[in-house]
């Protein structure tokens, strides 16, 4: 399982590789920000600065460490994380999304998807277009479905599609009249995609997401990476509804996973 998952990464990498341009920004609040300085004396993936690449999110180290009762998820990057947006189009169909993701070895039964359905990936993500937290009010004005700008959490599951591109990914679509299994915060859309709301922090040039153990079944450890990546809704909102667009950058460099940590305390 963890082979076969790797290669489709590597097939996704030299597809993408060869893309400019995919992803549509706007540019918020944009500041020169140093890069953590304990970066490449912590454990994880430390990742040399890509040339021409726009630093929000250009990956200089990505780590998934124990502490406590938690998992804790974090990318550093060379410029100020979070600090991109997708430009507003006011329309779902032809939305666009950006996100700091961990790729992992989990099975997707690990948090609630039924088992062996693709690569299980935490994602951190912002699109103004549409909200898929319906459970949160992100930014407490009293309304639960106009937070997708706010940077949030999600589980997706990914798996080739060669609609998205020649041996393209996409977040798994469910097909209508098919009820899989799905984790208690599955936000009800056609898709393989979960929004646990965990508690996640932008600062300067770190992100960092708050996971708990509990969600974990399965496997006492695991492999990761970290990628930053667009996707778009399908234009026509058919299926595949969300593809994979564009990579801006790798951790490892090749998709590897070579991250490890022990999931389970």
């Amino acid at each position: 399982m963890y082979l076969r998952l790797t290669s489709y990464f590597v097939t996704l990498f030299f597809v993408l590789s060869t893309l400019s341009g995919c992803i549509a920004v706007t540019p918020v609040a944009k500041s020169n920000v140093e890069v953590l300085q304990d970066a490449s004396d912590a454990t994880g993936i430390d990742a040399p600065t890509s040339e021409g690449a726009e630093v929000a999110f250009d990956i200089v180290h990505t780590q998934v460490s124990r502490d406590g009762a938690f998992l804790n998820f974090k990318q550093i990057v060379a410029g100020e994380v979070g600090s991109i947006i997708p430009t507003e189009t006011g329309q779902l169909a032809g939305a666009e999304v950006e996100s700091y993701v961990w790729p992992t070895s989990l099975d997707s039964s690990a948090i609630g998807f039924d088992a062996e359905q693709g690569i299980l990936a935490l994602a951190v993500t912002s699109h103004p277009d549409f909200d898929d937290t319906p459970l949160v009010d992100e930014d407490e004005d009293g309304n639960k479905e106009n937070d997708g700008r706010l940077w949030h959490s999600h589980w997706v599951v990914l798996v080739e599609d060669e609609s998205c591109g020649e041996g393209g990914l996409k977040v798994r679509d469910i097909p209508e009249g098919e009820t899989p299994s799905v984790p208690d915060t599955w936000p009800e859309l056609p898709l393989l995609i979960d929004s646990p709301s965990y508690d996640l922090e932008l600062a300067n040039s770190q992100l960092t997401v708050h996971v708990p153990y509990q969600p974990f079944r399965g496997g006492k450890f695991f492999n990761y990476d970290g990628v930053t990546a667009g996707l778009k809704v399908n234009a026509d909102l058919h299926v595949p509804l969300l593809c994979v667009t564009g990579i801006y950058d790798i951790a490892s460099g090749d998709l590897s996973l070579p991250g490890e940590v022990q999931a389970e305390p």
